[in-house]
């Protein structure tokens, strides 16, 4: 490690993550790489720093900076930043005490800003687009799972739901299921494994409730009603969106890109089989030029309403977010997922502004503090 404390006169960005005793520290290096080279090229003094390496009352920090080849880091000598940019990578990483603790250290800091200190619950996400009559039209109906009652009360209500667990990320653990009334076997369960699905069927909802108990293993779920998403070539589609703020602190869609489910998958994650799409090719066969643009336009609209939403029911400053959208086969909107953690999009165009427009809200924090 150098002593020699970086220049500090251009504006500092640091990059949170995790102490890793074999990696040096965990989180996608490709990722960091280009963060840190887009703020260099926009004027800003950017590195990579762990929770266990951000001495708050310390003048300095150590923190690293991409080596000589292009694998290697090195670690330095940094400032302290002045604004701090949240990519712990895992949900039971931010849940241990001692990162929740800096965590809000940093929020309560005077001279620094963090935003997006934590990870979305998907409970908490439905209730606080609950509270706004313009945002509850696109949220599915959405309950917590309390056991074999709970589950029997919503198939009642609709006789398609999903079941999602609250702390989820990218299709871990969702299951799909259908009631056909007319069947011998009406209680249909589809479990997501890693690029497929294992269906199981029942008589009574008892008798399934086994497996989904036994799938849940005590981890809190959500039941949420299933909503026929519009499909090509048997293939459901949703959209993938990414809503960032700008240099006026101000919502915007960075980007809109499709996701569409694998053959054999109950979800659209590309993890679990699915596959990227160009929504601008994918919608005008479905709806027509003239539709696709409408609905485009209502998309853009919709999710920042609800990025406006998340974060006046969260309660702390948020400057981006993913979100999953759908449309049903009727042409209708709905929301499924936020993500305050998103991962990188592959769509070139969406990935470079979106690299620009995390140093455009960190300026915007910078000048008004």
């Amino acid at each position: 490690m150098t002593n020699r404390l970086e220049d500090d006169t251009k504006p500092v960005v640091a990059i949170l993550t995790m102490h890793d005793s074999v990696r040096l520290f965990r989180g996608n290096r490709q990722n960091f790489h280009e963060i840190i080279k887009t703020g260099k090229d926009m004027g800003y003094l950017v590195y990579v720093v762990t929770v266990r390496d951000l001495k708050l009352k310390s003048g300095k920090v150590r923190g690293f900076t991409p080596g000589s080849d292009p694998h290697s880091w090195e670690q330095r000598l940094f400032p302290l930043p002045r604004v701090i940019y949240n990519r712990i990578p895992y949900r039971e990483d931010e849940m241990k005490p001692q990162v929740r603790r800096k965590i809000k250290e940093c929020m309560r800091h005077p001279n620094m800003d963090i935003y997006n200190p934590f990870f979305f619950n998907k409970r908490r996400l439905f209730s606080w687009l609950g509270k706004s009559r313009l945002t509850r039209k696109w949220a599915p109906v959405t309950k917590k799972l309390k056991g074999l009652p709970s589950l029997y009360e919503m198939i009642r209500l609709c006789s398609y739901l999903y079941l999602k667990p609250e702390e989820g990320k990218a299709g871990q653990g969702i299951m799909r299921l259908r009631y056909q009334k007319n069947k011998p076997m009406p209680y249909r369960l589809q479990i997501q494994n890693n690029k497929n699905s294992t269906t199981y069927k029942a008589a009574t909802l008892e008798r399934l409730w086994e497996r989904v108990y036994k799938e849940t293993k005590g981890e809190p779920y959500i039941i949420q009603q299933g909503i026929e998403l519009t499909a090509v070539h048997g293939r459901a589609f949703d959209l993938r969106l990414l809503v960032q703020k700008s240099d006026l602190g101000v919502w915007g869609v960075t980007g809109i890109g499709a996701r569409m489910a694998g053959t054999h998958s109950i979800t659209t994650h590309v993890p679990r089989g699915g596959s990227i799409e160009d929504p601008e090719k994918l919608l005008p066969p479905l709806f027509g030029s003239e539709q696709t643009e409408g609905i485009l336009s209502k998309v853009r609209n919709a999710a920042v309403h609800i990025a406006k939403q998340i974060e006046q029911g969260c309660r702390y400053s948020l400057g981006e977010m993913s979100m999953d959208l759908g449309l049903d086969t009727s042409g209708e909107l709905w929301f499924f997922e936020a993500n305050s953690r998103p991962m990188k999009f592959d769509e070139p165009a969406i990935r470079k502004r979106s690299l620009e427009r995390i140093f455009n809200y960190c300026e915007y924090l910078i000048e008004n503090r």
